[in-house]
């Protein structure tokens, strides 16, 4: 094995089972088909753990814990980047000088003690965090919750304005390109695409029985959605309306079961999502972010297992997915769409298209060989 590589994730990367976690664990899966000696460093702060599924695809793992909010909220840095700066983690890290993945800005805290003339260091940004955060303090109803959100929001755009030039900094869509070269001026950024578990279009032609919402419900940009769904599209047409994700609200769980037609399932486990994604005649996925950033994994999930999809601009924007979906801007045009699409079968030109589109841009295998080119 004559190419080694740190990679440090902000999260346990396993389960796959929310859309950080599934770009970080498939980048590891396709690092070790390489032939690459991974060396693992993973903060562990929540009920995800340190799964021993993990040692198969690694040479050596070190796990840290996460600093607590209390601890941390003092600094001047974001708390999402103060909380996972560790002595540890940069000891280990300094031993050797193979080249280093940063899975997301969280991880940055420690490039000050690393030496970046002597090895390559990729970042890979999962958003812009400035934004994302401004977004989560608009979802959030606790004032406290929102009050946290927006410092982050603040600290995170005037931290990002001193990160170090000579990394690469491995952006996840087009957009997030641009916003960060117009805001920051970052000298190396690259469009490196989603690393998805799905890597076949496997959409059945013809009808599916149901219109489904799926998401981490615990989130509330996604419980937002799934309850502006009920309230303003499927209490006015009468298609069957399931909604499926971790850790649903009881508001959202007593919103589910006010029509006859509309249900919820809770805490699906992956065999059940998938199930309940073919099983669907059409997948509505709207977002309801002002600023876009990112891409939601459950938008590929949808577009490589899933029949008919319908989202608004701000699910699609800059993704280059638009062509693949219906999309439509107020609750009127969801309902009309729903109406329209429930009785036109799934066709085989729509399996094209997504082959094509799907296929030139998120091919595991030969976005790993592009990572790999900014690491050696």
């Amino acid at each position: 094995m004559s190419r080694h590589l740190h990679i440090v994730c902000l999260d346990t990367p396993w389960p796959a089972d929310y859309g950080g976690a599934i770009d970080m664990m498939n980048r590891i899966i396709q690092f070790k088909k390489m032939g690459i000696g991974i060396h693992l460093h993973y903060f562990s702060y929540n009920e995800r753990g340190t799964p021993n599924e993990l040692n198969q695809y690694c040479e050596s793992i070190h796990v840290y814990q996460r600093k607590e909010v209390h601890k941390s909220f003092t600094s001047k840095l974001p708390n999402l980047v103060a909380s996972r700066i560790n002595d540890e983690l940069t000891a280990n890290l300094q031993k050797d000088t193979y080249p280093v993945l940063l899975e997301g800005l969280h991880c940055t805290g420690i490039l000050p003690q690393l030496d970046l003339q002597k090895r390559k260091i990729v970042v890979r940004m999962h958003n812009e965090e400035s934004i994302y955060y401004k977004e989560l303090a608009r979802a959030e109803s606790s004032l406290l919750k929102k009050l946290f959100f927006l410092r982050e929001s603040r600290l995170i755009k005037k931290y990002m304005r001193q990160l170090a030039p000579e990394c690469t900094y491995a952006c996840i869509t087009p957009e997030d390109v641009r916003l960060l070269d117009a805001t920051y001026h970052l000298p190396h950024l690259k469009y490196l695409p989603a690393f998805p578990s799905w890597q076949l279009v496997t959409g059945v032609e013809g009808m599916g029985n149901l219109c489904l919402y799926h998401g981490n419900l615990s989130v509330p940009e996604n419980e937002e959605a799934a309850i502006w769904l009920l309230q303003n599209v499927f209490s006015k047409i009468r298609n069957p309306f399931v909604i499926a994700g971790k850790k649903p609200s009881k508001r959202l769980q007593k919103q589910a079961h006010i029509f006859q037609h509309t249900c919820l399932v809770a805490d699906p486990s992956e065999a059940e999502l998938n199930d309940l994604i073919r099983k669907a005649h059409i997948n509505v996925l709207p977002s309801f972010n002002k600023n876009n950033t990112g891409i939601r994994l459950k938008l590929l999930h949808a577009l490589f297992e899933g029949r008919h999809c319908i989202v608004n601009e701000p699910m699609v924007k800059g993704t280059g997915l638009e062509e693949a979906c219906h999309t439509g801007t107020t609750p009127r045009a969801f309902a009309s769409i729903i109406t329209q699409l429930y009785h036109q079968p799934f066709t085989r030109e729509e399996i094209q298209l997504r082959k094509r589109i799907l296929g030139e841009t998120f091919d595991n295998e030969k976005n790993i060989h592009q990572l790999m080119t900014y690491l050696w």
